[in-house]
């Protein structure tokens, strides 16, 4: 039998796709995404960047504030929102596992840099790691977001906390009469 490649690309991707889907315990009580569901896009990241994030690399990574439907948030140099996990501790992700591939972590192997409207002292790495924190919440991506501006993983309560934009004094950024 002689099957088009493009087919079998199409099947492959549907399996990894369900099987993302059933990764971690996703209990949002926010709307899913526009795309339907809080699973990534892409294999494991969202972004198009490659495997999580825009850092997937270990890149150096610009925070800087930007204003969006929440207020001023954090972003990234791409304009991408960051957020924080409220399951965290100071300074240490609560995130693993499958939450990684919905929540991949901004990881810049120490080299994150303050953009404008953003307090480049707050700025620091997780313990043990090499995760951009910011006022010492560990920073994520969410693979929902697939534009610059979106902010489709605000207040969801994935894997056992709420996900929120953060501020640039470091606050999570929740958003009021969703």
């Amino acid at each position: 039998m002689n099957i088009p490649r493009f087919a079998l690309l199409a099947v492959a991707a549907l399996a990894l796709g369900i099987s993302a889907a059933g990764c971690g315990g996703s209990s949002s009580s926010s709307p899913a995404p526009a795309g339907g569901t809080n699973a990534s896009s892409g294999s494991s990241g969202g972004y198009g960047y490659g495997g999580g994030g825009s850092s997937s690399s270990a890149s150096a990574v610009t925070i800087k504030a930007a204003s969006s439907p929440l207020g001023t948030i954090l972003v990234d140099q791409d304009g991408k929102t960051l957020y924080l996990f409220e399951a965290d501790s100071q300074n240490k992700s609560n995130c693993s596992g499958g939450c990684l591939s919905l929540w991949p972590p901004v990881d810049a192997n120490g080299k994150a840099t303050a953009g404008s409207g953003v307090t480049a002292g707050m700025i620091g790495t997780a313990t043990g790691s090499s995760q951009v924190t910011y006022d010492g919440h560990p920073l994520y991506w969410f693979s929902g977001d697939t534009a610059a501006g979106d902010t489709n993983g605000e207040g969801l309560t994935d894997f056992g906390g709420a996900w929120y934009a953060v501020s640039p004094a470091g606050k999570a950024v929740e958003q009021v009469g969703s």
